[in-house]
């Protein structure tokens, strides 16, 4: 559960090369309305492009609870995009391996994000 912790805690810097560094090589990032991005070199690709249009955030942990390996994240993401205010209820699921995250699912609604930074 401290991976996954610090994970969070790490998102507030923007910093796109240190949020890569919690995966795996062979890691997976599923944002649950898109496909999976494999690969950290993907991975660094994927979450620059919508950092581009992020400023500020920070994640609020609502619940946390782990089994075995598995780590589930419920929480509320607070997002400046875009110049607007965004706060997206989100669900993770982390899959940690060898102190790395082998695979993260997020559950949250698109739409929420959108209709955010659209108005």
């Amino acid at each position: 559960m401290v991976i996954v912790r610090t994970f969070i805690d790490t998102w507030p810097n923007l910093d796109v090369d240190r949020i890569v560094e919690f995966f795996a090589q062979d890691g997976v990032y599923h944002n649950m309305p898109m496909e999976p991005v494999r690969g950290q070199e993907n991975l660094r690709t994927f979450i620059a492009a919508f950092l581009e249009s992020w400023t500020e955030t920070s994640w609020e942990i609502l619940s946390i609870a782990s089994t075995g390996n598995v780590v589930f994240v419920e929480r509320i993401d607070r997002i400046i995009a875009h110049g607007k205010a965004v706060a997206l209820p989100c669900c993770g699921v982390f899959e940690l391996e060898n102190g790395k995250i082998k695979v993260w699912r997020d559950y949250f609604d698109m739409d929420t994000y959108r209709r955010s930074i659209a108005g």
